[in-house]
């Protein structure tokens, strides 16, 4: 499971501010961010792929799922979460830790899947909200490239890089 760490608490700090209606935190790890969104959300769903984090977030008290991104998930949502593996490197670990922070080869692999799938999981007048590093990519591109508008809501330096945290919609 994905330890917390500065991007988890840059992120619910803008989950906090927008959750409402039906939420769903893609890649939930530890759960802060499906927490955090329980607070004002009438609905929340956390989807992992790693079976341990989809366990732990029904422990949480959570409705929890086991789904590679958008592949066991139906339904539309107000507000989509994402706090994805975004350093650029090649999964070469252990299957579960590798997919926490390998976003690929070029760090931005895994955004990029799931920026072709959300859509289809997103009410007309929803949002996502997106964190990625500095070091994964021209992530603006892919953006635009999949028809995203984009507002960036915040930034955290780093010692080696930038965090951002956009808010995304159709």
């Amino acid at each position: 499971m994905y330890p917390l760490a500065e991007d988890s608490y840059l992120l619910e700090k803008y989950v906090k501010k927008y959750a409402k209606g039906k939420v769903l935190d893609m890649g939930t790890g530890s759960g802060i961010l499906a927490k955090a969104a329980l607070e004002k959300a009438d609905e929340v769903l956390a989807v992992d792929i790693n079976p341990e984090a989809v366990a732990h977030a029904k422990s949480l008290g959570i409705k929890a799922l086991r789904s590679d991104l958008f592949s066991n998930v139906k339904g539309k949502f107000d507000l989509i979460v994402f706090n994805p593996p975004y350093l650029p490197s090649e999964a070469k670990e252990d299957k579960y830790t590798a997919l926490q922070v390998a976003g690929g080869r070029k760090g931005h692999e895994a955004i990029e899947k799931f920026l072709k799938q959300a859509k289809s999981h997103l009410e007309k007048s929803g949002k996502i909200l997106l964190l990625f590093s500095s070091l994964s990519g021209d992530i603006g591109k892919l953006m635009k490239k999949h028809g995203y508008k984009a507002r960036k809501l915040g930034e955290r330096k780093m010692f080696f890089e930038k965090l951002y945290v956009y808010e995304l919609f159709i």
